[in-house]
């Protein structure tokens, strides 16, 4: 087969809030490397705006998108109960498929996902841009540079306090914020366990929102290496925790919007194995012997790698221009919507 040359040639399903308002702008910073040639959504209003933007064919129903031989490139924006429909149209038409979180709304359904794209031509990527934060990004250099020693705790923050009312909020629509920001901050604890996760605890609510679905949501998850990563995701948080706070034998960072606290033990100040004493201190102390020197600093987020979450796109066409490894597994997909379908299981936000 003759290798393919030029900009990506791409059809979006779904022209709202992911398909317009983030795609569209992350697409239009890379006009050498993609094109825009076919967009599609069931609301008129949606088409013509998408049109009058992009010059391009427009739809009312996916199947006519994944025939057209001008697309190459399905981008799966829909509602999140439809993304494994259209992404398996796309796959049997043996089009390469770029779909947006969360991959299915069950690990069933994720599955037959992972069939079709083992019979298909095409190939499927996934939409989990929040590994490249910069902040993310920074966190875990900070963590790999074994300045704050061993790290055993992790905490992980999305709050906010939002009487939310849209589709997002109703279990019949695939909302709740399990598979909304769930994805992302499951990719992100993966990642940080450096481990396989063996234990995992979870406890979902319904705080502020309307609809039925949870808007509060807690998981606790420990690695094989004993490392522990604690997440919250929360609607009804009326005051926010750092977005993440990172706990070591010899420091600790927290970091809130772009600035990283970093509190951690003078390299002189040395922590071998102490000795207990079992008798009663004569003095009333607790038995800290010495004193701590502590060096503090407060860092601007600023990552050696220089990514961000539009930086994705740059990764896909590299993959499929230039065959490069894109940086997100499917079998890492696959394990995320593992454990957001094992945190739903047996509470009243599970699917019917």
């Amino acid at each position: 087969m003759k290798k393919k040359t030029g900009p990506i040639r791409v059809g979006i399903i779904g022209l709202g809030r992911a398909g317009w308002g983030m795609h569209t702008p992350e697409l239009k910073r890379r006009p050498d490397k993609f094109t825009v040639v076919a967009g599609c959504d069931p609301i008129p209003e949606f088409r013509r705006r998408f049109a009058e933007h992009w010059k391009c064919a427009v739809f009312d129903n996916p199947e006519e998108l994944v025939a057209d031989p001008g697309v190459e490139l399905v981008v799966v924006a829909s509602r999140s109960t439809q993304h494994v429909e259209h992404a398996l149209l796309a796959l049997r038409a043996g089009k390469d498929v770029f779909q947006e979180k969360p991959i299915a709304t069950t690990y069933r359904d994720a599955l037959r996902l992972k069939a079709a794209a083992a019979k298909s031509r095409g190939r499927i990527f996934v939409r989990h841009n929040r590994r490249f934060e910069p902040a993310f990004q920074h966190v875990r250099e900070i963590i790999a540079s074994g300045l704050l020693g061993n790290v055993f705790d992790i905490k992980l923050r999305r709050d906010s306090f939002v009487l939310r009312d849209d589709w997002q909020t109703l279990l019949r629509c695939g909302g709740g914020q399990t598979l909304n920001w769930g994805p992302h901050l499951i990719d992100h604890a993966l990642l940080l366990l450096e481990s396989p996760a063996v234990e995992i605890w979870s406890d979902l609510k319904r705080v502020a929102a309307a609809g039925d679905a949870e808007d509060h949501v807690r998981i606790i998850m420990k690695g094989r290496n004993g490392r522990t990563v604690d997440i919250q995701i929360s609607g009804g948080a009326a005051l926010p925790e750092p977005e993440y706070i990172v706990l070591g034998t010899r420091g600790a960072l927290a970091c809130r919007k772009n600035r990283i606290r970093i509190r951690r033990l003078d390299p002189s100040i040395k922590t071998g194995k102490l000795s207990a004493d079992p008798g009663t201190p004569m003095n009333g102390s607790f038995g800290t012997p010495g004193d701590l020197k502590w060096l503090e600093e407060t860092v601007p987020v600023s990552p050696k790698t220089k990514v961000d979450t539009g930086s994705i796109y740059g990764f896909l066409h590299g993959a499929i221009r230039l065959g490069k490894p894109f940086p997100i597994k499917f079998s890492e997909a696959m394990e995320v919507m593992r454990i957001a379908s094992l945190v739903r299981k047996g509470t009243r936000f599970a699917p019917k």
